[in-house]
């Protein structure tokens, strides 16, 4: 029995937390025991015969690392174990990922129903560079199944939706827009970014195609861009194909940064919610917080949802102030500690202002309608002392 075939053998009934730690890993010849990095642009074939077999894709192999390249292939295996996919398909963004996603299954006189509640750059890829194409959005109440199945059309070929939501956490009943979007001859892709595979597994509630950033919790320490899409192999195999033609590419390295980033994403994630439900009831209780989202809180208006779909409420939470941007800028403004960044699900504590950051490209009413108050703070909490990140949260409150 070879190394490659033991490992595989190993790992068919194991748990997420052992894939993440060992899934995808083919050791070679040299018989290392934590993954290479195989920093090469191209490979050498033993005759002409072989590149034409590899380039035909009448035998496997590397052929050039912008869609071969076995560093990529480990991550692109552990994730996929992990969700739960047949395939996964790892890109140089998470937009890339939705990019990839909607040029390999959309064509011109498709539409798509989205749910209005996503990251402002997802917003805009949908309503006005995928319209160029000929693919029309509608963009409907994330937790209103009435809206979802008014948009459907005969052309809907995509639900896409984000549960829980950026910034405010609303949460989605996947298995029920699953069953809808089956019923209209439509995938429903769900972006799992704030949850990981950890907390929640779409695939296995229905859903059929699953994205990420991996730039915020597979990776968890802030290093590395990236995105990864998993789901059947016929879907995947068009979203690779994609990626083979336009080059939406992983790089080797920032793969094996986001291989270590899985290895530790169980322990994170629970440290994550912890902290994150202990610090969003503490603002709650502060006088000068007009309304805080949060999964785990019993006022969240989906909260028994998310209790019964996810294994944890995840590390994002938003809140309001009163007095619009100039407070919510006072407050973030005199914190000390907290990182003033958009970025998320880093160890670090993070702290922005949604619309004027992450939103911001937003027109005022689309930023009314998906919620983003000029007051609305998000805060994507680290590994720090939770004691901590509140004494630096006061401050911001003192000087209001």
């Amino acid at each position: 029995m070879t190394e490659r075939t033991r490992i595989q053998s190993d790992l068919s009934d194991a748990h997420l937390e052992t894939y993440a730690v060992r899934g995808g890993q083919h050791r070679t010849p040299e018989s290392e025991h934590s993954e290479p990095i195989f920093t090469t642009s191209s490979y050498v074939f033993n005759s002409a015969a072989e590149a034409a077999a590899r380039f035909g894709g009448d035998e496997p192999g590397n052929i050039y690392s912008r869609f071969t390249n076995p560093t990529v292939a480990i991550f692109e295996e552990r994730l996929a174990a992990m969700e739960g996919a047949e395939k996964a398909v790892a890109t140089s963004s998470g937009m890339a990922a939705i990019l990839s996603t909607g040029a390999a299954l959309l064509k011109a006189g498709d539409h798509v129903v989205c749910s209005r509640s996503v990251f402002g750059t997802t917003n805009v890829l949908f309503d006005k560079y995928f319209k160029k194409f000929g693919i029309e959005t509608t963009f409907v109440d994330l937790t209103d199944i009435e809206s979802w199945k008014s948009a459907i059309r005969p052309q809907t070929k995509l639900l896409f939706m984000e549960t829980p939501s950026n910034p405010l956490g609303e949460v989605a009943e996947i298995s029920e827009l699953a069953d809808l979007a089956h019923a209209n001859d439509a995938l429903l892709v769900v972006d799992n970014c704030f949850c990981t595979p950890v907390l929640q597994q779409p695939l296995k509630l229905g859903a059929d195609i699953v994205i990420h950033s991996a730039t915020k919790y597979l990776d968890g320490q802030g290093r590395c861009v990236g995105g990864v899409v998993a789901g059947r192999e016929t879907e995947m195999n068009e979203v690779f194909g994609f990626l083979r033609s336009a080059g939406t590419t992983m790089s080797p390295f920032n793969a094996w940064v986001f291989l270590k980033g899985l290895e530790t994403l169980s322990i994170r994630m629970k440290a994550h919610c912890e902290s994150a439900l202990e610090l969003a009831q503490w603002l709650e209780a502060q006088p000068k917080i007009a309304k805080v989202h949060y999964g785990g809180l019993k006022s969240h208006p989906q909260h028994q949802l998310a209790s019964r779909q996810q294994k944890g409420f995840g590390g994002v939470l938003s809140f309001e102030v009163e007095g619009g941007k100039d407070a919510a800028w006072t407050l973030i403004d005199n914190t000390r500690m907290l990182s003033i960044t958009a970025n998320l699900g880093d160890t670090k504590t993070t702290i922005t202002h949604p619309a004027t950051t992450t939103h911001g490209r937003l027109s005022d009413e689309d930023k009314a309608r998906a919620g983003i108050t000029s007051g609305l703070i998000r805060l994507s909490v680290g590994l720090e002392n939770v004691e901590d990140i509140k004494a630096d949260i006061l401050r911001g409150i003192n000087a209001l």
